[in-house]
């Protein structure tokens, strides 16, 4: 099965340091096939079979432990679930110099359509919506800093997502697919 990897909060200002090149190398002998990694932000596409998605996320997160020294949460995603979330993104939603978007994936304890109740958000400036595994949140560029994405970070709830931007998510996604048919 194809599951991607997220890992959350490394090399971010220049905290929990991470090398793809190592990286990619620690997941290969933790048992993980067709390891590829996009980008810097700790996004790993891989094939494995005889797991749970919770077993993968522990023996990752004890391979991370184990090569770089780091305590990093890692959620697990298989292709299933990537799909439930693509199947939710509005494709008009960008990132660029007009719309910031980003998909807030959610650790299984707080994936809940519910969660948006515990959300303070300004219907009026931004677009939020719950998918399965993540919160879709979407707002112009001139109204970022008047967003509720900055009351967020740093509160208990925050700890239990982690965050890809829409382009990051869909390359993810591509990704996947990919090594699905390579399969």
């Amino acid at each position: 099965m194809v599951y991607t990897a997220l890992l959350r909060g490394i090399n971010v200002g220049g905290k929990n340091k991470v090398d793809m090149k190592m990286l990619k190398q620690s997941f290969e002998q933790a048992g993980m096939k067709n390891v590829v990694t996009y980008i810097n932000s700790g996004n790993i596409i891989f094939t494995t079979i005889d797991h749970s998605k919770n077993d993968i996320a522990q023996i990752l997160e004890k391979a991370i432990l184990n090569t770089f020294g780091l305590d990093i949460k890692v959620l697990v995603l298989s292709l299933e679930d990537m799909k439930k979330v693509m199947s939710s993104l509005p494709e008009s939603w960008t990132n660029d110099d007009k719309m910031r978007s980003d998909v807030l994936f959610l650790w299984e304890d707080i994936n809940d359509e519910s969660i948006l109740d515990q959300l303070t958000f300004k219907p009026e400036i931004e677009t939020v919506k719950y998918a399965p595994g993540a919160i879709l949140w979407a707002i112009d560029k001139i109204n970022v800093t008047k967003g509720s994405m900055t009351k967020l970070i740093g509160t208990k709830l925050y700890k239990q997502m982690t965050i890809r931007n829409v382009n990051t998510t869909r390359k993810i996604y591509e990704l996947m697919l990919a090594a699905e048919n390579n399969g």
